[in-house]
């Protein structure tokens, strides 16, 4: 069963304030499958799913975990815009490859967008330097890979550079947390434009898919680490 789809039939039927009875007898079930299918204890047929994604207003790919948007289907290499499509500038490379500069690049985008649009430059920064700092790292380590190696280029010491990357990221994140907190309990906040799903859709109707796919991936890739809190 997909692990998303218990959760997000719970969320959505909570986001309409409706009692399990009530969302039960709008779908033509019981309250008790709506329950087990809720918890996860059962697995429904693709007909309720169906059912379901058309009674709440979102895709069954939503519905089944298979993207964070609410309309659309899984993302596509050739479903997505591309900030860094000019004249000379396309990746030339495999599919999966060319997928990944679209996702990172877009969502790098939005991201420094609003960050732009808020306009606080201390959080500009520490969110710029973080994210300069990961792809340093992770250049190097390909740098590294390649089998070349310039003092030029890299002037830290290959034993150093890794732990120095991850202190400077977690300074970053350490002024990052700090704001946030701030942010919450000042008088007059920082000003932010819609982050949610539907926000960022309505704002980058072209680039959104990808930030909301990596978002995703990474929400998989971290509930698979995490320990079982059952």
């Amino acid at each position: 069963m997909v692990t998303d789809f218990p959760r997000t039939l719970s969320l959505l039927r909570q986001e309409k304030k409706l009692s399990q009875k009530k969302a039960a007898e709008a779908l033509g079930i019981s309250q008790a499958l709506l329950s087990h299918y809720e918890n996860g204890v059962r697995e429904p047929g693709l007909s309720f799913v169906v059912r379901a994604a058309d009674f709440y207003g979102v895709s069954c790919d939503y519905l089944l975990g298979r993207t964070m948007s609410r309309e659309g289907a899984a993302i596509s290499v050739e479903e997505l815009g591309d900030l860094s499509e000019e004249k000379g500038n396309v990746l030339r490379g495999s599919v999966s490859a060319m997928l990944q500069k679209k996702l990172l690049v877009n969502s790098s985008g939005i991201l420094l967008d609003i960050l732009g649009k808020v306009g606080h430059k201390g959080l500009i920064g520490d969110v710029s330097a973080y994210l300069s700092a990961a792809i340093y790292k992770a250049y190097r380590y390909v740098y590294m890979i390649s089998g070349k190696y310039s003092d030029t280029m890299f002037p830290v010491a290959a034993h150093l550079f890794s732990d120095l990357c991850d202190a400077e990221m977690k300074m970053r994140e350490y002024r990052l947390r700090a704001l946030a907190s701030s942010n919450q309990d000042s008088r007059e906040p920082l000003e932010f434009p819609d982050l949610s799903i539907d926000g960022l859709s309505q704002e980058y109707p072209n680039l959104a898919p990808a930030l909301l796919s990596v978002l995703h991936n990474v929400s998989e890739s971290l509930e698979k680490m995490a320990p079982d809190q059952e």
